[in-house]
């Protein structure tokens, strides 16, 4: 059965501090996070381990074979980027 107690203001449709930053960090509004198949990560991989830095040829190409968007592919690619070097720095 539902709960009785109306939400307090300020409860969970409210932005609590510190979320702000995720509000405006240029997404899309309302977009949700993409969730890659094992398939599709795996290609991506492949891909990564080839060549960090992707071509347009072959952002359209993986972006077609992997039924994503060339942006997605994209952004897949900064932000692997962006892991490797913080795995590299802390291997160090």
């Amino acid at each position: 059965r539902p709960d009785p107690v109306p939400a307090a203001p300020g409860g969970p449709e409210r932005s609590s501090p510190g979320h702000e930053a995720e509000a405006g960090s240029g997404a899309p509004p309302g977009r949700p996070r993409t969730k890659f198949s094992a398939a599709q990560l795996q290609e991506l991989e492949r891909s990564f381990r080839e060549q960090r830095y992707i071509g347009a040829s072959e952002k359209r190409r993986l972006a077609a074979v992997l039924n994503l968007s060339q942006s997605q592919v994209k952004t897949w690619f900064q932000n692997r980027r962006m892991k490797f070097k913080r795995e590299t720095q802390d291997a160090r």
